[in-house]
């Protein structure tokens, strides 16, 4: 059974989202994550997969509308290579997906304001785990 763990990757903040395959009706937004360093997020993240038994990551990478790439596509397909390195070191068997996330925040946002669980606002402290939440469901919905 696969659990999956969907990041949305920010400067200051990292915000993960997760499903488990046959037991969650949806994705569930999780505690977001400070970044205070790659190190620190990498064993941050180690625990996290340890703890919640995941099988796989989805990183979310931003694209431009046309599907151009940007530096920021390039970084964070070069964070989902050295992650990957980084369980490689740990022996620690996970498969690394790369979804395409954009208009992922302006999504999020959206669905803040209409959403009674949000109190029709955004809140800027929940908004990287409902957009990881949103690059999960998009990363399910093509696989299906």
């Amino acid at each position: 059974m696969k659990h999956y763990l969907a990041i949305d990757y920010g400067e200051k903040f990292i915000g993960l989202a997760q499903f488990r395959d046959g037991s969650d009706p949806f994705p569930l937004c999780m505690e977001r994550v400070q970044n205070t360093g790659r190190e620190n997020v990498f064993k941050e993240l180690k625990s996290i997969v340890e703890i919640e038994d995941i099988s796989d990551i989805i990183v979310g990478v931003p694209y431009l509308l046309d599907g151009g790439s940007t530096s920021t596509s390039k970084k964070m397909i070069d964070f989902s290579r050295q992650l990957k390195e980084f369980f490689e070191i740990q022996n620690i068997a996970i498969e690394i997906h790369q979804q395409d996330e954009t208009l992922s925040t302006f999504q999020a946002q959206e669905e803040m304001k209409n959403s009674p669980q949000y109190n029709f606002r955004v809140d800027m402290r929940k908004i990287d785990s409902v957009s990881a939440k949103i690059i999960l469901q998009d990363f399910l919905g093509q696989k299906s």
